[in-house]
């Protein structure tokens, strides 16, 4: 028998607390020596702050909390991490009974998850699996959560870059959460990548329906086609790639430039960078760029621009470095 397992009604017993202290301390009238109290709970068992961490995001996914409320720093989550939230759910019930009439409504309504999955990647490639069976490659330094709500399945790309291979359910969709807008398959393959608020969606196999934030009915994506859009944009923006394997080679660890400017080939090169790397003016902007770079040494790519591209290096004041395009002399004549 494993001596390090805790008996379940132990974890209960941590269960029933975090929802306590996620109603309370989200209360109105939650007073000082109760937040003093959920200080010392806090810190008396590693396991009470993971499950307190875990009670808020599932609150959080099912609107019922607000997202900006900071009640307490926490200790960093796992960069994995799979839950089962049936346990969770009787306790979570019995404190939404305190909430408001909406919460108790959207409870019985089915928008929190049966479960939940978080990845997150530093400077490895990672394939996961989620719990519906599909299948994702995650780039670098890229993050994601899953919830498998009753109605429909959902991912969040927090940032980075995420290739799908999503098992065909045509009564439970897949709906991926990026930036401002979402693209929503029943079974396919496809890659997002999200670099700020900037995202591009393309396609490699089926059908995927694409929107944003401003455009009520979405569009139909086929097989090589990308959509990209941006905060602001009323509708994405949709073009047939013309570099489909490009878009796609960070999944053998490459990054490829093909005749870019600089000014879309930043927003790519940026991704791979601790700081962003910046341009002097339009101008400098113009520039095209083109190669093939192994993603792990896209920092030494920017050493090597000067090089190969007429331009120049200087720091910006918060040290992130700047593009400056070398201008010709004036001709002679």
């Amino acid at each position: 028998m494993n001596q390090d397992r805790h008996p379940l009604s132990e974890d209960d017993a941590i269960t029933d607390a975090a929802a306590h202290w996620c109603m309370r301390l989200h209360a109105d009238d939650c007073s000082a020596a109760e937040r003093a109290t959920f200080s010392q709970w806090l810190a008396a068992d590693p396991r009470h702050a993971a499950e307190y961490q875990a009670m808020l995001e599932i609150w959080q996914t099912a609107d019922l909390l607000p997202r900006e409320h900071n009640v307490v720093a926490l200790s960093p989550r796992r960069k994995a991490r799979t839950r089962n939230w049936r346990p969770l759910a009787s306790a979570a019930a019995i404190a939404l009974m305190a909430l408001p009439l909406a919460g108790w409504v959207g409870w019985e309504q089915n928008w929190l998850p049966s479960s939940y999955q978080h990845f997150q990647t530093g400077d490895q490639l990672q394939q996961v699996q989620l719990n519906d069976g599909s299948r994702v490659d995650l780039n670098l330094h890229s993050e994601l959560r899953y919830f498998n709500f009753k109605d429909e399945r959902r991912v969040t790309l927090i940032k980075g870059e995420a290739f799908f291979k999503v098992t065909h359910d045509s009564s439970h969709p897949f709906i991926v959460r990026a930036g401002n807008g979402q693209t929503r398959v029943t079974g396919t393959q496809f890659n997002v990548w999200k670099y700020d608020d900037q995202v591009k969606v393309t396609l490699v196999e089926g059908s995927v329906l694409v929107s944003s934030d401003g455009d009520s009915g979405g569009y139909r994506l086929g097989p090589g086609m990308q959509a990209t859009y941006q905060m602001g944009d009323f509708e994405p923006h949709l073009a047939q790639s013309d570099d489909y394997d490009n878009a796609l080679a960070w999944r053998s660890g490459k990054l490829v430039l093909d005749n870019l400017s600089l000014r879309q080939a930043l927003p790519v090169i940026n991704r791979y960078l601790e700081k962003p790397l910046l341009l002097a003016d339009d101008s400098t902007a113009r520039i095209r760029i083109s190669g093939i770079y192994n993603t792990r040494e896209v920092a030494r790519l920017v050493d090597t621009l000067p090089k190969v591209l007429p331009v120049y290096l200087t720091r910006s004041k918060d040290g992130s470095t700047v593009l400056n395009r070398i201008v010709p002399p004036p001709s002679r004549g």
